[in-house]
């Protein structure tokens, strides 16, 4: 039988850093209400389009794995507001690795993207319509961001994370999943600006309103991530006592500690990057497991719980055998253009061009919260 190996792995973070103490400087907030409610205590603002992260993160990923670009099958950019509509991101990245030979494909469930994306690449290599996929995840919504909104604002930041998966017929890779959506709660989590139905309406591109229903996205997220784990251990016939480490959607702490009690993993099981990353949306999962592989956190054959959710509202779950390896047989040296501002500088141009964009367009704006009923 054909297996999808987890043959490489990659990520790339901006260096600016926001901090709590920089989110106060603008919003009625302080380190403390923002860690008691969310676990985090900084995030990344990226200086740089997701295209250049996901170059980076590629590239490092295709040399851990020991692949050159020329050699993908498969390139899937799991992402929920991208750099473009059309073409689509992929193509981009298969543009700027070279990897002539790929076929390119954007996948948006918003933060579950990258591990859709991974059950993607896995069934098409399980099938043999190919052998070798890149698969990302990454998010840039700083550009995005009603950074007037203390709800919202401080919870999301940038970054990007990749892996390369092969064919092989070893037992190892994503062994088992369950996918699913709750769409009858899908208005709990809405970007409104961002999308053809609010173009036709005059709304500047970009120039979003969050609604998020902070009480009803805790409620379903621990719920269906919690489902979603047991229903793909019980696959494979495994417990959670199993499982040597869980590396799930870093979307809060408290939802992180909730799953985890529902589930029984222990916190010494658990990866977090939460508290200095924040909600990196379709980036957190592989960031996470990088960053897991590197502290040395992930053993040969060790079996890998990935659960999460996003806007739609999506959720799943995937089990993971890990292979024999867990260095990288190689490094890169694929590097961001050098940033010459600081997190809350690039926070603070972005926060002036939002209000500039929303005086010129105030009559359609509220033109649009009224239809909307915001």
């Amino acid at each position: 039988m054909i297996h999808a190996a987890i043959t490489g792995w990659g990520k790339c973070l901006p260096p600016a850093v926001l901090t709590n103490a920089d989110l106060a400087t603008f919003l009625d907030t302080d380190d403390e209400w923002i860690v008691s409610r969310t676990g985090m205590k900084e995030r990344r603002i990226s200086h740089v389009p997701l295209g250049e992260l996901a170059r980076v993160a590629a590239s490092r990923a295709l040399a851990c794995a020991g692949v050159a670009p020329e050699a993908l099958d498969l390139i899937i950019v799991g992402s929920t507001v991208g750099d473009e509509l059309a073409p689509n991101m992929a193509s981009g990245l298969q543009h700027r690795l070279g990897a002539t030979r790929a076929a390119s494909m954007d996948l948006n469930t918003a933060c579950t993207s990258f591990l859709y994306g991974l059950s993607t690449a896995t069934a098409l290599i399980r099938t043999g319509v190919l052998e070798t996929a890149l698969v990302v995840g990454g998010e840039v919504p700083s550009p995005f961001m009603d950074w007037e909104d203390r709800n919202t604002a401080v919870l999301f930041g940038d970054g990007c994370g990749a892996v390369v998966v092969r064919a092989t017929d070893r037992e190892e890779g994503l062994l088992a999943e369950r996918l699913g959506c709750a769409a009858d709660a899908r208005g709990a989590l809405d970007i409104r600006g961002v999308g053809a139905r609010f173009a036709n309406l005059g709304i500047p591109y970009g120039h979003t309103h969050w609604i998020f229903e902070g009480q009803e996205i805790f409620k379903r997220a621990v719920l269906e991530m919690t489902r979603a784990g047991e229903e793909a251990l019980a696959k494979r016939g495994l417990s959670i006592g199993d499982v040597d480490l869980v590396v799930p959607h870093q979307a809060n702490q408290r939802i992180i500690d909730a799953v985890g009690r529902r589930l029984g993993a222990s916190p010494e099981r658990t990866m977090l990057t939460v508290h200095k990353y924040a909600n990196m949306s379709a980036a957190t999962v592989p960031v996470a497991l990088v960053e897991a592989l590197e502290e040395g956190r992930v053993k040969p054959g060790a079996w890998l719980l990935l659960p999460a959710f996003g806007a739609g509202l999506t959720w799943c779950a995937h089990l993971v055998k890990w292979g024999e390896r867990t260095t990288p047989l190689g490094s890169s040296d694929a590097e961001l253009p050098p940033c010459d501002r600081t997190a809350l500088e690039i926070v603070n141009e972005l926060r002036a061009r939002r209000a500039r964009h929303a005086a010129a367009a105030r009559p359609q704006l509220d033109a649009v919260q009224a239809l909307l009923g915001a």
